[in-house]
C-alpha cells in the first residue's frame, strides 16, 4: 500500500500561495509571492532533502504541475541540479479535469482526483509525495486520503491567498514524530495519521444549575 505524503511550506496564518516567486501565482491578488526564499536556511534545505530522500512519486494539482513543468526540465546543472534530476526522473500524477498538454516527461493524468488516488495508494510503489496544489490537498482530507503531513512554518502572516486546510477536511488525528527549528525560525513538523479525533470533557459533572441553564440556551437558540 502507497502513503500519500503532503508536503507544505505555509505562513503562521496557514497560507501556502506562491512561496516560490512573485510570478509563481498572482492570482487572487496575492503580492506576497517569493516569502520563502528570505527565510530559507542551512537547515531547511536539509529537511527539504529528507522529503525526497527515499523513494517518491509526485502528486501535483493542475496549476502546480504548470509551474513545475515550466521551471524544472530546465533546471538540471544549475543551482537545484539535484532536485531537478531527481523530479525529472520519477512519475508526476496530476489532478485535471481540463484538458492539459502533459509536455513533462513521466507525466499521468488523473482525471478523477479523490478516487483515483484512492485507487494508487492501495497499490504497491513509492509515496505519493504532493507539493503545492492546495485545492487537491483540500480534496485529500476531505476523503480521508493523507497518511503524512510535512509542515514546514514560517515566522510570517501573509493574510489574504490559498491555505493548507479548507473548511471541508474530514476530522482526523495526526501524531507528532518529527520536528525542528531552524536557524531563521521556520517550524518544521512531521505528523503521521492517527485514528480518529479523541475527544474528553473538563465539566464538572453533574453540572451546575447555571451550566445547565447554558446548555438549554444553547438548544433553543441553536
Amino acid at each position: 500500500m502507497r502513503k500519500v505524503k503532503i508536503g507544505a511550506f505555509v505562513s503562521m496564518d496557514g497560507v501556502m500561495q506562491a512561496p516560490g516567486g512573485p510570478h509563481e501565482d498572482p492570482t487572487m491578488g496575492f503580492k506576497h509571492g517569493g516569502w520563502v526564499a528570505p527565510l530559507a536556511d542551512a537547515v531547511f534545505g536539509e529537511e527539504v532533502g529528507k522529503m525526497f530522500s527515499k523513494p517518491f512519486d509526485l502528486l501535483l494539482g493542475r496549476k502546480t504541475y504548470e509551474i513545475f513543468a515550466a521551471h524544472w526540465p530546465y533546471a538540471e546543472g544549475g543551482p537545484d541540479d539535484s532536485v531537478a534530476r531527481i523530479f525529472n526522473s520519477i512519475t508526476k500524477y496530476v489532478a485535471t479535469r481540463k484538458g492539459l498538454d502533459l509536455t513533462w516527461k513521466g507525466s499521468m493524468a488523473l482525471s478523477d482526483a479523490a478516487p483515483d488516488v484512492a485507487k494508487l495508494r492501495r497499490e504497491d510503489g513509492p509515496a505519493l509525495l504532493t507539493q503545492g496544489s492546495t485545492d487537491l490537498i483540500q480534496t485529500l482530507l476531505a476523503d480521508d486520503l493523507v497518511d503524512e503531513i510535512n509542515i514546514f512554518t514560517f515566522p510570517i502572516v501573509l493574510g489574504r491567498g490559498k491555505k493548507l486546510f479548507g473548511g471541508g477536511s474530514k476530522p482526523a488525528a495526526f501524531r507528532l514524530i518529527a520536528s525542528r527549528i531552524s536557524p531563521n525560525g521556520i517550524l518544521i513538523a512531521r505528523y503521521v495519521r492517527d485514528g480518529a479525533v479523541k475527544i474528553g470533557d473538563y465539566a464538572l459533572d453533574p453540572p451546575t444549575p447555571a451550566e445547565v441553564e447554558r446548555r438549554e440556551k444553547m438548544k433553543r437558540e441553536g
